[in-house]
């Protein structure tokens, strides 16, 4: 890394838009009630809510802004949304302006079982139009070198797949299915403003980053998970909610949601064909059955 980056805080005024929500709402597709202006965000979909697009002109060649500017200039290529945790303080309304105070909080160098990696902690506070703090979240990032690109023949092309229709499925009591397909990966990225060419660029997933696949989404299976609350307990408030993406989903997999834990609640997202969940999810400051 550059020595001469240092941390600094970013302060932007937004709106809270609805368009974005409405997309998200679409892309679920789970019969939950339309969120509209005045409403109060579900847990997590300011993700959405306040998505923003950088310009072209900064972009890297991951699809992401280059590093070195709000990011530290992390020279490892494979970037994973490993986790974070968020405290909900207050509601945020669609439509409401909010103030975002974002910095890098730390970076740390490690020696991991894969190789070196960097640590890098983006801290997040959100504050309402009474200037009261309504978010505080932290987010951690892993860069990590990229794995081996893989022959032609150990790649299975992707068949032409058609789109699976609405994502979530019931399983069982506190059990869902999420279905995977390219277009559901596209308007999640559209629709959360996220460049990263893993999620819908098959060629540079695996013959750049090493990859066997289009790479689901740290954030939509975090979202997946939040979602299966409001499907099986309706408007509940929430203190915390603690995330970590523990392994990849590649796209064309199907994802069983569960409860794994009742105190404190915590969900799991899990391919069918692993023992081991990818995404957890653990909640407080809410009943639960």
């Amino acid at each position: 890394m550059q020595v001469s980056w240092t941390p600094h805080t970013v302060t932007t005024v937004e709106t809270v838009e609805p368009h974005p929500v409405a997309a998200l709402s679409a892309l679920f597709d789970d019969g939950m009630p339309a969120i509209g202006p005045g409403d109060a965000l579900p847990p997590l979909w300011h993700w959405a809510a306040l998505a923003r697009w950088p310009v072209s002109s900064v972009l890297g060649v991951d699809g992401h802004p280059a590093r070195g500017s709000f990011l530290p200039p992390v020279e490892l290529r494979r970037r994973v949304f490993a986790g974070g945790e968020v405290v909900f303080h207050a509601p945020l309304t669609v439509g409401a302006t909010v103030r975002r105070e974002s910095q890098v909080e730390s970076v740390t160098e490690k020696a991991g079982r894969s190789g070196r990696l960097v640590v890098v902690v983006v801290a997040t506070r959100l504050y309402d139009e009474h200037d009261r703090l309504a978010l505080d979240e932290r987010q951690d990032l892993i860069y990590r070198d990229t794995a081996p690109v893989p022959s032609t023949a150990d790649i299975d092309i992707p068949a032409a797949q058609a789109p699976v229709g609405a994502p979530f499925s019931r399983a069982g009591e506190w059990e869902w299915d999420l279905a995977t397909d390219p277009t559901l990966l596209m308007r999640f990225s559209a629709a959360t403003s996220n460049p990263h060419r893993i999620h819908y660029d098959w060629p540079y997933a695996t013959r750049v980053e090493g990859y066997p696949g289009l790479v689901v989404h740290g954030p939509l299976m975090t979202l997946a998970l939040a979602e299966m609350l409001r499907l099986e307990q309706h408007d509940l408030p929430i203190a915390r909610l603690r995330h970590r993406n523990r392994r990849p989903l590649f796209c064309g997999q199907t994802a069983r949601l569960r409860r794994i834990e009742d105190a404190p609640l915590t969900l799991g997202l899990f391919a069918r064909d692993a023992g081991e969940p990818c995404t957890t999810v653990t909640i407080e400051g809410i009943a639960h059955a």
